[in-house]
């Protein structure tokens, strides 16, 4: 008999880790870093609950950190086993895990010089050394192409339209199907398809991020374009912490289209994100996995560019733009603003009123974008208190992740309910949210995952 324990996001959204135990073989579906809170940032720096080496294989669902950031302590812990993902996330980690690295080591090198760490040698989670040693590992598959990962577990991946090689993963062993839903994309939004159906698992895995509220209606970009024609009506500039992959080319999308169509003045847009600059690139070569409005676009002008578009290269070029008075747009990487060269626009944008500040994506609780968004007067970045006096705003509809009526539209692709569907990647409210409305409307059996939680599949 088979069991499942839930390592991570189960009640909460990071830290997706998913241990399939089959009592020959163990696999790890995910391995993602905890974010946000304190208490939750702490389990990265707290060994596993098996030993790393006796884990044969990892399946990554899609390149986020909260998904594939563990990948490199899991690795200095002693896994050696081979790493199964699409050829898009392979491509993506190739950036994310090493700037996940150089992050760190750069947050540790700092707290040192400046003595805000608690610790008296801080240390980063790992290093760059880890990072390349991981992708060494990392092994493309197709979708809907099924392969064996060890003796007794196959593996399939299936679109899943929330970022560019996200899927989810389908396993099949001792004559059962789990469904590891990963992060579930949304119906009808410019750059990804559509979620794949799907009409079978015995055992399902589903996210709820949003599962107890619905997405603002799409409004073709005229929020945005009223936030872009504020922030030059009052002479400041426009900061957008955005994922570096897959949020960043949203908002360039939605840019490119206002200005095409006049909707905004055309003013300098500057992509400070040099993750974000190669991921470009990635969509570009993999556009036929896109939208079909993506694929037409990359046959003529190019889709991931505006008018006045410079990619900002150098630490002192993004220097220099820190210190620029000039209104313009900025966008830069992390999304949650926990990291990243956006905390100097931050450091520097954050106390004057004629800014604004717009996040595009989801804000897990402790981190910087939340408390932001939540109304904070004052954030603590780089060992120092910073005011807030510019305007922050808030785009809930460029997520990549679906809402719970979206969420509902996918599940009812299934011609019959599996044995148990659990819910994880959520916090408690939509977590709850979520449960009730799938019992009432499909009277399914519905699990909330617990952290540490294992439950046998019978």
């Amino acid at each position: 008999m088979s069991s499942l324990t839930f390592l991570g996001a189960a009640g909460t959204v990071t830290g997706s880790k998913h241990l399939l135990d089959t009592g020959q073989h163990r696999v790890l579906v995910d391995c993602g870093l905890f974010q946000g809170l304190k208490e939750l940032r702490l389990r990265n720096w707290a060994d596993l609950p098996v030993d790393a080496a006796s884990i044969d294989a990892v399946i990554l669902t899609h390149a986020h950190l909260d998904h594939c950031g563990y990948l490199p302590r899991l690795v200095s812990q002693g896994f050696a086993g081979p790493i199964f993902c699409t050829g898009g996330t392979r491509d993506l980690c190739s950036l994310v895990l090493p700037d996940s690295a150089r992050i760190q080591e750069e947050d540790a090198r700092d707290a040192n010089r400046h003595g805000y760490s608690k610790h008296r040698e801080a240390l980063p989670l790992y290093t760059s050394a880890d990072a390349d040693k991981a992708l060494t590992r990392l092994k493309a598959v197709d979708y809907n192409h099924r392969v064996t990962v060890v003796p007794g577990i196959e593996l399939e991946f299936i679109n899943a339209g929330h970022l560019l090689g996200s899927s989810y993963a389908r396993v099949t062993t001792g004559g059962r199907t789990i469904l590891f839903g990963g992060d579930l994309g949304r119906y009808g939004r410019p750059v990804l398809p559509d979620p794949q159906p799907v009409d079978h698992a015995d055992v399902l895995l589903v996210e709820s991020t949003y599962g107890d509220r619905v997405h603002e209606p799409d409004d073709d970009g005229e929020r945005l374009a009223t936030l872009v024609r504020d922030a030059v009506s009052r002479g400041g500039k426009l900061i957008i912490p955005a994922f570096a992959i897959g949020r960043v080319e949203e908002v360039i999308y939605w840019l490119r289209k206002l200005e095409f169509e006049k909707r905004v003045p055309v003013l300098p847009v500057y992509l400070d994100s040099p993750m974000a600059t190669r991921a470009l690139q990635f969509y570009a070569q993999r556009a036929k996995e896109l939208d079909p409005e993506i694929q037409a676009a990359e046959q003529g002008v190019c889709a991931f560019c505006t008018s006045r578009m410079t990619i900002v290269a150098s630490p002192q070029q993004s220097m220099d733009l820190v210190a620029s008075r000039q209104p313009s747009i900025v966008i830069a990487s992390s999304g949650m603003a926990t990291g990243g060269r956006v905390l100097y626009h931050l450091l520097a944008t954050l106390p004057k009123e004629r800014n604004t500040v717009l996040f595009v994506g989801y804000q897990a609780v402790g981190t910087r974008g939340r408390l932001l968004v939540d109304g904070a007067k004052t954030v603590r970045m780089k060992g120092r208190d910073v005011s807030v006096a510019a305007k922050i705003e808030k785009i809930d509809s460029m997520s990549a992740h679906a809402d719970s009526n979206e969420i509902m539209r996918w599940l009812a692709n299934f011609s019959t309910p599996p044995a148990v569907t659990c819910l994880v990647h959520g916090e408690l409210t939509p977590l709850n949210a979520l449960r009730d409305r799938i019992t009432r409307e499909r009277q399914w059996n519905v699990h909330i995952a617990r952290h540490l939680e294992t439950i046998q599949i019978h």
